[in-house]
């Protein structure tokens, strides 16, 4: 699969309705986003089967903003709709492959359990 272009209307379906979504936050001005891109386009062919979001951080600034964007290129991964991953700066191509195996293995019972207990709504 490509790469897709995602705007404010369309971020929060993605995210929803796709098990394994990763975004990259980008602006054309940006040298560091430049250079990844192709990285990000290569790596989006070989797994079909996840979701390669691309969000013009000029174009998007409000969404830009819900993500507390604050240095680009900034990297996202969610699984089953909870943000697992969020940092600024490119990859190489392993370390997306590496990524993206990380993301796969993530028990989501689990990570939804420490999250529960971090916002207090369960005791451990």
């Amino acid at each position: 699969m490509s790469t897709v272009d995602l705007t404010e209307s369309a971020f929060a379906d993605t995210i929803r309705n796709h098990d394994i979504v990763l975004v990259d936050f980008w602006a054309a001005w940006c040298g560091p986003c430049r250079r990844f891109a192709p990285i990000y386009q290569a790596v989006a062919e070989q797994y079909p089967d996840i979701v390669f979001g691309k969000v013009d951080t000029e174009a998007e600034q409000a969404l830009s903003a819900q993500a507390g964007i604050t240095s680009i290129p900034t990297l996202m991964a969610f699984r089953e709709g909870v943000l697992v991953f969020a940092q600024p700066g490119a990859l190489r191509a392993k370390g997306l492959e590496q990524l993206i195996g990380a993301v796969r293995e993530l028990d989501m019972d689990d990570v939804r359990a420490q999250l529960a207990v971090r916002a207090g709504q369960v005791d451990r």
